[in-house]
């Protein structure tokens, strides 16, 4: 399987961690997908793996990567950037990959109670899945049902 799929954003705590598991999921049969940020933080945002973890897939224990663990030894079809930032940032990198880009909301980025931050992750999650399964509807790639949930390296 050489088709290589990144998902790219500033952190790596959320959106391109919900990407990379959420691909995996659907077509991790026909794509190994990666994860990465611009400048990664030092974890996951604790609401991302909890929404996560109610569809079932299990994200403690995931440390967010950096670019540079990719660059110059992984060649990527595609580069899917789901932020604006990391876009404005890294204009050029992996400039060999078709780029996409799918800017979502940052869900570490919510304010208000628990309730309200996990509502909006959530949400970003649910915009996250819909955008893939039509993405690969429009590649014409037939989603797995079910899936391999865990996620990579």
């Amino acid at each position: 399987m050489d088709r290589k799929i990144l998902f790219l954003c500033t952190g790596n705590s959320a959106r391109s961690q919900m990407g990379e598991a959420l691909l995996r999921k659907h077509a991790g049969d026909i794509f190994q997908v990666f994860s990465a940020g611009a400048v990664p933080k030092e974890e996951i945002f604790p609401p991302v793996v909890a929404v996560m973890r109610e569809i079932g897939i299990d994200l403690s224990g995931v440390k967010p990567k950096g670019v540079e663990d990719y660059l110059g030894k992984v060649h990527f079809e595609k580069v899917i950037i789901v932020c604006a930032e990391a876009d404005r940032q890294c204009p050029n990198i992996f400039a060999s990959s078709q780029r996409l880009s799918w800017p979502f909301e940052d869900p570490a980025k919510a304010s208000g109670t628990e309730a309200d931050i996990l509502a909006f992750c959530r949400d970003i999650r649910d915009q996250i899945e819909n955008k893939i399964q039509s993405w690969l509807m429009e590649e014409r790639i037939k989603p797995q049902c079910g899936g391999e949930t865990g996620v990579g390296p």
